[in-house]
């Protein structure tokens, strides 16, 4: 119903022109830290290297000095923006596992729909197509520096010689005049690779910080004391994991393994052609000889060794970032050359910030504020006053409920985000939060143990669910988070608050276990199981999928002969695991056992009495879940139709408390059914007799089926796999 609303509503909005309505200009990065924009206050680089084109967009409109990111790693950053969700809901939670469904409510085919031109240049970094552009050119993966390929509509790739954040400058100049030919208003993302790993300057800036030193952060060797123990087990420290090639620009074998990983050349050199090699080589080679010199002599201590590491670190980071900046320059140069800054938004933001050199470390996902921290400031000519500050708190879920406001659109009840206008006009609203939250699931890249937590004005509290542990940090009295105090008597009113904030933020924002990825790998069986059946999907394709717990799983025990006489060759695939709660299908779903699956042509789908039966868990809550494992379904096997089972009948007798919670969550769940892709099935009819109770001869057990019980469900689905034309 909201988007027919807000197509009802597109109808006179798309009859407005590009002149009544701004257009929206997003400038994005990727890892760029606020102490590393020399607008933002605080930062310790700004006389070394200023960025003076980002600073023009806060000096002519506002900047947001409490910005921080849902989610501090790439693909996720990005699907909180597009979704105004946080990642438990919009299902895109790290960068290894997920992928994200692009046809969930995302903000540009709203914009679409209210009569805004929509076009993306640049970093993409989710995995599936993009939704809602009328034109895209993107980066596979995380691009390249160097001669970048570029994804183009129709699939094909066009290689463009130079380096990308001119690439990206140009194509986005060019995307500009493109739109301006138009009738309406554009709405333009242009997303710079840079400064994200491996940081390699433009030529004309390989020697732009020689001779200078880069200033040192007071906490380059913190030693993680008075905080969660995680933190020394990290991967991502200047002083122990930083690459021969891939990061410090070295060619050839790495001749100090002790001190610099081996294994991941420099990819960026491989690209280069030879002129472009000779630039390169002039410029680093003497410094690496140098380095090498005075290594094989011992002149170095650890410590040094460390501190030549952050220096090479930084000159390259800060080096990406000034072409970066420049390419700004000249997109703000051409607003104005061509008459259209006047009724342009331009926006300047990245995903997330970045450690520079910070507690030891390079890289992100810490809920620290150096990552935490995001940039964003804002250009809007005749709303904004020029020069403005707001210190309210904000995330990157805001910025999709923005730019629907701007366009003068409905903004989707399911987005968390709010709509940033009114801070930007200086209403801002007396219910504005006071309470930012963040969640990290963990990754294998970079070992940061998975937490989550809230900020306020002064304190943040970081919990750590893999030892049930917090960490609680005053801003005011300890900036730099190098002591935490949830153990401090005088901080034990603080932390009680805190944690109960903590409870109703996530109760607010729907997070709940049962819509959380969960593993049961410690658990023999169920990771024999998993790796079976990940193997099983990566070498055989599949037609037919069940997704379900041990009652699906049973296909394979008591109703053995049914399958094989129903499925036998059907191409069918069991992914039943005895036990599993909505959660754990969620993580095996994203963990491979759909790998090799895009062209199943239709799953059947039943899940979520273990969420009853373990914990009574709220029905609302297993319904979410089962939405989000269809959102996992589109994505990953796009072209299957699903047939959504209810959850069975268990228990003998209909005024069972469990039986009455499943079937709340079959009420909910039936609305899913749109009739084309998901289908739904009620099975009590099918299992229950005419007075509502459950039969033993069925289920002796009251939740687990017989022979005659399997027999009953095929024949009861049978109808509906012909349709999709199995």
């Amino acid at each position: 119903m909201l988007r027919k609303t807000v197509f009802l509503s597109s109808l006179f909005l798309a009859s407005l022109g590009a002149a009544d309505r701004p257009n929206i200009l997003f400038l994005f990065s990727d890892d760029h830290a606020t102490q590393a924009i020399s607008a933002y206050p605080g930062g310790i680089l700004d006389d070394v290297a200023p960025t003076p084109n980002i600073d023009r967009i806060a000096k002519e409109g506002m900047l947001f000095e409490n910005s921080y990111c849902a989610n501090a790693i790439c693909g996720p950053s990005r699907a909180n923006i597009l979704t105004g969700k946080h990642s438990h809901l919009n299902g895109y939670l790290d960068n290894q596992s997920s992928l994200f469904d692009g046809l969930q409510t995302t903000f540009p085919p709203l914009l679409q729909e209210a009569g805004y031109q929509t076009a993306l240049i640049g970093k993409w970094h989710l995995g599936s197509t993009p939704v809602g552009f009328d034109h895209y050119e993107i980066l596979p993966g995380q691009g390249s520096y160097y001669n970048p390929d570029f994804i183009q509509m129709d699939g094909s790739k066009k290689r463009h010689h130079g380096h990308c954040n001119d690439v990206v400058t140009n194509l986005a100049i060019e995307q500009i005049d493109a739109m301006v030919k138009g009738d309406e208003p554009f709405m333009m993302m242009a997303q710079f690779k840079a400064p994200h790993r491996n940081w390699s300057p433009a030529l004309r800036h390989v020697d732009l910080f020689e001779g200078q030193e880069i200033p040192e952060p007071d906490t380059l060797f913190d030693d993680y004391s008075n905080r969660h123990p995680s933190l020394k087990e990290q991967a991502m420290s200047v002083e122990n994991h930083m690459y021969w090639g891939h990061d410090m620009k070295f060619n050839g074998e790495n001749l100090f393994p002790e001190h610099f990983a081996s294994g991941l050349p420099n990819a960026e050199y491989r690209r280069m052609d030879d002129e472009q090699k000779a630039v390169w080589d002039a410029s680093y080679e003497p410094r690496n000889k140098a380095f090498i010199k005075a290594m094989e002599a011992g002149e170095l201590s650890d410590k040094e060794i460390t501190q030549w590491k952050y220096q090479r670190y930084m000159k390259d980071y800060l080096g990406v970032i000034r072409s970066m900046d420049e390419g700004i320059g000249k997109i703000l140069a051409h607003l104005e050359e061509t008459g259209l800054a006047d009724n342009t938004i331009v926006i300047y933001s990245s995903d997330q910030g970045f450690y520079l050199g910070e507690h030891g470390w390079y890289d992100k996902r810490w809920m620290f504020e150096e990552s935490f921290k995001m940039p964003f400031v804002i250009r809007w000519p005749g709303v904004i006053e020029p020069g403005s500050t707001d210190k309210h708190l904000i995330q990157n879920i805001d910025y999709a409920p923005t730019f629907l406001d701007v366009a003068g659109a409905e903004i989707p009840a399911e987005m968390q985000g709010r709509s940033l206008v009114p801070l930007l006009k200086k209403e801002a609203p007396g219910d504005w939060r006071n309470t930012v939250y963040y969640q990290y699931t963990g990754e294998r890249v970079h070992e940061v143990a998975a937490h989550d937590g809230i900020r306020t004005d002064r304190y943040k509290l970081m919990y750590f669910p893999d030892d049930d542990t917090y960490n609680l940090f005053d801003l005011k009295t300890d900036p730099q988070e190098m002591n935490s105090v949830h153990e401090s008597s005088d901080y034990a009113e603080v932390f009680e608050e805190m944690k109960k904030k903590l409870a109703e933020t996530r109760e607010k924002l729907d997070v709940h276990s049962a819509i959380l990825p969960a593993h049961r790998l410690k658990q023999a069986w169920w990771k024999k199981r998993h790796e079976a059946k990940t193997k099983l999907a990566a070498e055989t394709k599949h037609d037919l999928i069940f997704i379900g717990d041990s009652i699906t799983q049973g296909w394979e025990g008591k109703g053995k002969a049914t399958w094989e006489e129903y499925y036998g060759d059907r191409k069918a695939l069991n992914l039943g695991f005895s036990g599993d709660r909505t959660q754990h299908v969620i993580w095996r779903l994203n963990n491979g056992e759909l790998r090799n699956q895009r062209d199943a042509k239709a799953i059947v789908m039943m899940i979520g009495t273990n969420n009853t039966g373990h914990t009574e868990q709220d029905p609302e809550e297993t319904a979410q879940a089962i939405e989000r494992i269809l959102s996992i379904l589109r994505a990953r096997c796009p072209e299957a139709k699903v047939l959504l089972l209810g959850v069975f009948p268990r228990a003998p007798k209909p005024e069972d408390t469990k039986r009455k919670i499943n079937q709340e969550i079959n009420k909910r769940i039936a609305k899913f059914a749109d009739g084309e892709r998901v289908h739904y099935l009620d099975m009590d009819d099918v299992f229950l007799d005419e007075d509502g109770n459950l039969p033993k001869e069925i289920m002796p057990d009251y939740l687990h089926l017989v022979p005659q019980g399997y027999e009953m469900w095929a024949e009861a689905i049978e109808p509906k796999l012909k349709e999709f034309g199995l």
